[in-house]
């Protein structure tokens, strides 16, 4: 019999050799909605971190370093959020997020995202395992969209032509994004090809991306690689990559924690402590306590 699940918590990747292209759509359903409900978030929070957790997949995906790490991280000084935190490690998907619950109260229903972290920035890290190197970039966060941000991001920092969509379906714990980019084509003169924001290649590529809208990008009842089919079914050949599964994963656990702790001094750990000599961590990103006792032996 055929496979009729729907395709949620994957990412598919892509490339369109003839207009030097790379591509990857993302659809979450049940690693987002185990994310959210450990945290209780209002509904604009919800929202915020569903966005952040689909660009992280977006882009964490692309990582060839199986090992690697993608660190995406927004956060301002003076704003209702003062700290989002996502990251993507070899299909493991986590985020959270810090804000001030009174200052969202007073805020619009639907608050912008100025509105959120007025001067704000965004962050992306990408640590290679492989040879233990880090790569960082910071822009600020204009635009209407943590989309937007990102796009600055690959445009500035690493002058690649990026466009991001970003979708959530309404009252719906499902979500999808698309990720194009232009890739290389090699230098004339000292002019790198790629980095010309009129190359027809990534204008044609870019412009047919666009059309994507949010309703396709979270029906369920479309296969991602369909997707990919109703944007480029006009080009000459469009590769497409494996799919990849991504899952929510914290890497906290009793014992990883008790090694952390082991690490301060026993002066240390007993101010830690409470009267009986334990030590509560909590999990930020998963919301989970982890009571550890003094003498570095985890309870039960």
């Amino acid at each position: 019999m055929p496979d009729t699940s729907p395709d949620l918590d994957l990412a598919l990747g892509f490339t369109i050799p003839g207009r030097h292209a790379r591509g990857r759509v993302v659809r979450l359903g049940p690693v987002v909605d185990r994310i959210l409900s450990a945290h209780a978030y209002p509904a604009p929070i919800e929202a915020l971190l569903a966005e952040a957790l689909t660009l992280t997949a977006l882009i964490g995906s692309t990582l060839k370093d199986a090992g690697g790490q993608l660190t995406l991280q927004a956060q301002t000084d003076n704003g209702i959020v003062s700290l989002l935190v996502c990251d993507y490690r070899g299909g493991e998907l986590r985020g959270y997020v810090q804000f001030d619950a009174g200052r969202l109260a007073d805020a619009p229903i639907a608050p912008s995202l100025f509105a959120l972290f007025g001067a704000g920035y965004l962050a992306i890290t990408f640590d290679q395992a492989t040879t233990g190197e880090r790569y960082q970039g910071i822009v600020p966060l204009d635009g209407e969209s943590l989309a937007d941000a990102a796009s600055a991001y690959f445009l500035q920092s690493e002058q690649i032509p990026t466009l991001i969509r970003l979708g959530i379906a309404p009252g719906n714990r499902v979500t999808g994004g698309l990720f194009l980019q232009h890739l290389p084509e090699g230098e004339e003169g000292r002019e790198r090809l790629h980095v010309r924001q009129n190359h027809p290649e990534w204008e044609h590529v870019a412009v047919l991306g666009a059309t994507m809208g949010a309703d396709e990008l979270t029906d369920t009842a479309l296969p991602l690689e369909t997707l990919v089919w109703r944007l480029f079914n006009e080009e000459p050949e469009v590769r497409i990559l494996a799919r990849q599964p991504i899952v929510r994963g914290c890497r906290c656990s009793p014992d990883y924690i008790a090694q952390v702790l082991a690490k301060f001094p026993e002066e240390d750990q007993r101010e830690m402590a409470d009267d009986s000599g334990v030590i509560t961590v909590d999990c930020a990103f998963c919301a989970q306590k982890f009571p550890v006792s003094v003498g570095n032996r985890c309870e039960s």
